[in-house]
């Protein structure tokens, strides 16, 4: 089992930046990806950024060059900050780990809302 706690949403200006953390515990080592998911109402969840092994990033085309994903060494964090948000990355945004034998995890959410 792997546990995953977000924490940092809120509102935000347009233009303003955010830093989400996702403290994950359980186990770890089974642990081979984690990622960024987003959700709107209406919307089917979708992937926002993921990080492999540590240095292996993908991003959506949404948010490239805005947002960066990225893990502590120890493998139990993992941030994405957030640079430049437009009000349509307003989302309940999850933190999400795969495992090697293929077990998703997710977190309970964060709400982002970015308005003036």
């Amino acid at each position: 089992q792997v546990q995953l706690v977000e924490a940092g949403g809120g509102l935000v200006q347009p233009g303003g930046s955010l830093r989400l953390s996702c403290v994950a515990s359980g186990r770890l080592f089974h642990v081979y990806v984690m990622a960024w998911y987003r959700q709107t109402p209406g919307k089917e969840r979708e992937l926002v950024a993921s990080i492999r092994g540590g240095r292996d990033t993908n991003y959506a085309d949404s948010v490239k060059g805005r947002f960066t994903i990225s893990r502590d060494t120890a493998k139990t964090i993992l941030w994405l900050k957030m640079t430049s948000l437009k009000p349509e990355d307003t989302a309940v945004y999850y933190c999400n780990a795969v495992t090697y034998d293929d077990n998703q995890y997710w977190g309970q959410g964060t709400q982002v809302t970015v308005s003036s």
